[in-house]
């Protein structure tokens, strides 16, 4: 009998640090927020969580404006942040015109690098340029709204589904020291062509657009949230390219092409009913330490019976002894 109990007790003694370990694999290996990367390089910025979402019609000519997704009434969407004023604010897409003046027109360069434009070197095109031109507008993208910082997996897809124009679109980014450029959207691919932008990134890049007129463009930002939700939106973005093109004709313009209309994920629909981003994360998190504490009574318990067990058995033992004097 002793013995018996000194193999149970054995058996016990080596559960514990096992049991032990897989509690600390289970709450080192949880899901947490990606550190935060640092901005690009020369474009430093941040954007305070109160920054209000304007109302009303704006056509937007010259300044920093970016686009980047954002959380309206608990819906994941993008928005256009409108740096071109004292007070930055955000502005739907629905309510805005981007305006892309004769002053942004550019000779296309005779370099095999610009081939990908689809454009004839000498030939003149509407640049949105990658380096700040006061006199046009300047579009880029941003993932830094803090409340969207919190609760996305390392980044967000950024990817165009379709373009409406009179031309052609192209963006690219290249960097100033004499690299190749590197297409990032054509409109003339038949596919969507998504993009990484990493969180809390402030990015410009080269807009160019073949011809003057109205286009409409279909962006869609997508992301995996920390608690493991995915969220997607597609907005329409409207451009009124040259002087000529009137902001009214912009405002009117429909087209055949994916992102008429915003697109909620299961996951921002369910943030509307109260839940916030992230709280799956957090009942994880609480699931994991009820198993902890139970898993801890547990081993109590079983330590209590084993020593009853012991009791038991030695007096057990005891009176057999006795008997076996008389």
């Amino acid at each position: 009998m002793t013995s018996g109990w000194a193999r149970r007790r054995t058996r016990v003694r080596g559960l514990l640090p096992r049991c032990a370990l897989a509690v600390l694999v289970a709450l080192t290996t949880a899901p947490a927020a990606a550190a935060a990367k640092e901005p690009t390089p020369g474009l430093s910025q941040s954007i305070a969580a109160d920054q209000p979402l304007a109302t009303g019609r704006a056509e937007l000519g010259a300044g920093h404006i970016d686009l980047g997704p954002r959380y309206v009434n608990d819906r994941w969407t993008l928005l256009i942040h409108d740096g071109t004023q004292a007070q930055p604010v955000w502005r739907d897409p629905d309510e805005t015109v981007l305006r892309v003046s004769d002053a942004a027109l550019q000779t296309v360069p005779d370099d095999p690098a610009y081939a990908f434009l689809g454009v004839d070197a000498g030939k003149q095109v509407y640049v949105v340029p990658q380096v700040q031109n006061p006199d046009v507008v300047w579009l880029g993208w941003n993932t830094q709204d803090p409340r969207v910082m919190q609760s996305i997996d390392r980044g967000v897809t950024l990817s165009l589904l379709g373009v409406d124009g009179p031309g052609t679109l192209t963006t690219y980014l290249q960097s100033g020291n004499f690299a190749a450029p590197e297409p990032l959207w054509r409109s003339v691919e038949p596919k969507a062509q998504p993009f990484w932008a990493e969180v809390n990134t402030h990015t410009h890049a080269n807009w160019v657009f073949t011809a003057p007129g109205v286009y409409l463009i279909a962006v869609q930002v997508s992301a995996n949230l920390i608690g493991g939700e995915t969220v997607s939106a597609t907005r329409m973005l409207r451009f009124a390219v040259g002087d000529g093109t009137s902001v009214d004709e912009a405002y009117a313009a429909t087209a055949d092409v994916p992102g008429s209309a915003e697109q909620a994920s299961p996951a921002s629909d369910r943030a509307e009913d109260g839940k916030p981003a992230g709280e799956s994360t957090t009942l994880l998190l609480a699931v994991m330490v009820a198993l902890t504490v139970l898993l801890a009574t547990g081993l109590v318990l079983l330590l209590l019976r084993g020593r009853r067990a012991k009791r038991q058995a030695e007096r057990e033992g005891g009176t057999s002894l006795s008997g076996g004097d008389r």
